[in-house]
């Protein structure tokens, strides 16, 4: 599509290029920018499908983390958030797809298998792969979990470790989420800061000492933090071609930026009183925030964002930079904006916003700090498991609208309608705000619901703050060249906390509450021809003293009986019986070893691995050697299977088979065997067999002595065990046992066994 009435529009931007009167140069330089805007936007387009086909080496498809399940079943996890269950002969058998992050880890536990995943949430699934809750664990990448102590422990990306009880998600979480909030007056605490935001439309130039003293140096004494928003920090053509490629590869900010960012620190006195924790740059744009040094320890998870507006959605000349942060544990978003110009471009300036509320997007949702934030970070925090799925990123929700307060500020460019320049100024001069206040078309685009939709402003008792001439005071320094551009109120800062309406209080129900101070412009400030705006907030902030609630939650877990009864009913080890604690087996042959569930009500989990093997030599002493194998197990021996599930008052068999095996040489007792060499002595190992519940992390152990008598007769030639050799009673002809390779091998053996 065309994109020429996107630049006729761009009126403001235009005329710092077309600067000569005459009209061949005037055409010259419209013909000069055009190319430019169409070279832009071809490279930034030619970027953009590159980056899309994964022309930078992006692998979604590549695996992660893989994990073994309990019923002998492997899962994988891939960095496009794809789990896939996999039998233990490789073949794919279903996929799942919960959430479009990368999977980090995975962990079974029981019948279930935990899911960390790239933006901190954590999932838990049954054998199925049917997902039983989730919610957000940390605010960085859940990079390993582990089982302890009736926990799943988590390990995050910057370091925090938490523990999530193994019974979640189930029956006990309602429960302590009911006790906690009845004790959430015990540990809520309320804070208080101030936060000074200031934004101003520097028109390509670079304010005095004594201009930035007057907007922030005076008003930053009592405030914990500094939110400066700056529009049209540099504007040419060029610049405009390089930070679009720039911000296509990653790349950011700019020498003028930094000078901005420099110039701003020195009058904050960065680095003793204030400490700059984030800034994003997007051509024009800039936005950066200072934390006073007392505060910084309550400040983290830093983020920034950009959405770019002008030239079909792709050049920053118009647009929106964020900063999003975390203070006390909750989050907040400032957004930096620069709207189109002109009257009649009230809808492209709606359409503005409406593109930026709804595609700026941080590297994680909001919602996944400030719930990590809210839940507590010791290692029995439950409260989060009581609704698994709160705090999960719903697809299309604006990650703006999860922030707990919000605060736009810039260059709006609403104007005022119906007046003309010569009315404005009377008003202004007689300082009638009131009437032009209902001539303000944000104020009426707001009141009709059509733009920054559930934000509120403070009153404006200041006068309009554009347009006027460049190192003029005074109000009579408004526009007075050809065009007389009606003074409005360009310059504007809005903001949203937790509260539905003004008369809520601030609690962890509404965790964010705030007021209005002072919010004014700088009209002595003749730097630029819009005067720099600035807005003192007081905030409250409601958030939960960790200790104080592990306290209590530590006071539930062992004083309330109803917790203590179900929780140990949960844990509570099946009862099972073992058909030998004793096997005998000659060369490749095959013993059965059952185990019954006896519990009528609730699963038996099993685990068999090898303490250790022994080798009976000549002299009927024995000698340890080290096991072999993930559970143990020397190469002769095989249990299949050596973990599974047995139901309420079943029987599981597992098969114990003496493995032929050769190698080119081993070592045995410090001998080397070459491949056609065998050791021929009796071999024997303890297995143990371990018994758990679904939710216990301790077992009851059974033991099995498994004793390997070689046979004399067999021959190194001749493979085939001896058919009229006289079998124990406990082992099964090796004619009868048969490797199965697939599950068409199962279905075939079934069907053989009932064939006539």
């Amino acid at each position: 599509m065309s994109l020429l009435p996107d630049f006729a529009m761009e009126d403001e931007f235009k005329t710092k290029i077309v600067t000569s009167s005459k009209k061949d140069k005037a055409q010259s330089s419209f013909g000069f920018f055009q190319r430019s805007r169409n070279a832009i936007m071809g490279a930034a387009d030619a970027v953009r499908r590159v980056a899309a086909k994964g022309g930078f080496g992006d692998d979604n498809r590549r695996t992660e983390a893989l994990t073994t399940s309990i019923d002998g079943m492997i899962w994988t996890g891939g960095a496009n958030g794809l789990l896939l269950q996999w039998d233990p002969n490789g073949n794919r058998l279903q996929d799942f797809q919960y959430l479009p992050f990368a999977v980090q880890c995975l962990c079974t536990f029981g019948s279930q298998i935990w899911v960390g995943y790239m933006n901190g949430i954590v999932q838990v699934l049954d054998l199925e792969g049917n997902l039983l809750g989730g919610w957000v664990a940390h605010s960085s990448p859940v990079i390993k979990m582990a089982v302890g102590a009736g926990y799943i422990f988590t390990l995050a990306n910057h370091g925090g470790i938490r523990g999530w009880n193994v019974t979640s998600p189930g029956p006990l979480d309602s429960i302590l989420c009911k006790e906690l909030a009845g004790k959430e007056f015990l540990y809520t605490r309320m804070e208080n800061l101030k936060i000074l935001a200031g934004t101003w439309n520097v028109g390509q130039g670079r304010a005095s000492h004594d201009a930035l003293i007057s907007w922030l140096g005076s008003a930053a004494s009592d405030v914990g933090i500094v939110v400066v928003g700056l529009q049209e920090v540099e504007m040419g053509a060029g610049f405009l071609a390089m930070s679009a490629a720039k911000e296509t590869v990653g790349l950011e900010g700019s020498a003028v930026g930094h000078w901005w960012l420099d110039m701003i620190g020195k009058i904050l006195d960065d680095g003793s009183t204030f400490e700059r924790v984030g800034s994003r740059q997007l051509a024009g744009l800039l936005i950066a925030v200072w934390v006073r040094k007392n505060l910084k320890d309550y400040v983290g998870d830093v983020d920034v964002a950009a959405v770019p507006c002008g030239f079909g959605r792709a050049i920053g000349n118009k647009g929106a930079v964020g900063l999003r942060v975390r203070v006390y544990d909750r989050i907040m978003c400032f957004v930096n904006c620069h709207f189109a110009a002109h009257l009649e471009a009230v809808n492209r300036r709606n359409a503005d916003f409406d593109h930026v509320y709804r595609t700026m997007t941080f590297c994680r949702p909001s919602n996944l700090c400030s719930a990590a934030a809210a839940g507590a970070s010791s290692v029995v925090q439950m409260l989060r498991s009581t609704n698994p799925l709160s705090g999960l990123t719903v697809e299309g929700v604006p990650e703006l609208s999860e922030a707990d307060m919000v605060i736009f500020l810039g260059d709006f460019n609403y104007r005022l309608d119906g007046i003309t320049y010569d009315e404005a100024r009377d008003f202004i001069s007689q300082r009638c705000f009131d009437w032009l206040r209902e001539r303000d078309q944000l104020r009426a685009e707001m009141e009709a619901g059509n733009v920054f939709q559930g934000m509120r402003e403070a009153d404006i008792k200041f006068p309009p703050t554009y347009k006027f001439e460049k190192h003029l005071a005074g109000l009579a320094a408004y526009d007075s060249g050809e065009k007389k551009r009606v003074p409005a109120w360009c310059d504007r800062i809005l903001y949203r906390d937790s509260r539905s309406d003004l008369a809520s209080e601030c609690s962890l129900e509404c965790p964010v509450a705030s007021s209005i101070l002072r919010y004014e412009a700088c009209m002595d400030v003749t730097d630029s021809d819009h005067k720099p705006v600035r807005c003192i907030f007081s905030v409250d902030i409601a958030r939960v003293d960790e200790s104080v609630r592990r306290q209590e939650f530590g006071d539930i877990m062992t004083s309330n009986e109803k917790v203590k009864i179900i929780l140990e009913d949960l844990c509570r080890i099946p009862e099972t019986i073992v058909s030998t604690n004793n096997i005998i087996i000659q060369n490749q042959d095959t013993s059965i070893l059952r185990v019954t569930n006896k519990c009528g009500k609730k699963d038996a989990f099993y685990q068999i691995n090898c303490e250790g093997q022994s080798t009976v030599k000549d002299d009927g002493q024995a000698s340890d050697r080290h096991p072999r194998g993930s559970f143990g197990f020397p190469r002769w021996l095989e249990v299949t299977p050596a973990t599974g599930m047995i139901k309420p008052d079943r029987t599981a068999e597992m098969s114990v088979h003496h493995e032929d095996f050769q190698t080119l040489e081993e070592f045995v007792d410090g001998v080397p065997q070459n491949w056609w060499c065998e050791d021929t002595r009796d071999q024997e190992v303890v297995l143990v067999l371990k018994v758990r519940g679904r939710y216990s992390t301790e077992t009851r152990n059974h033991r099995i002595r498994v004793r390997h008598c070689f046979s004399a007769k067999t021959k190194r030639e001749d493979h085939k065990p001896n058919e009229s050799a006289q079998i124990p009673g406990n082992v099964l002809p090796r004619s009868d046992y048969q490797r199965l390779s697939s599950s068409f091998d199962v279905v075939d053996q079934l069907r053989n066994l009932h064939s006539p």
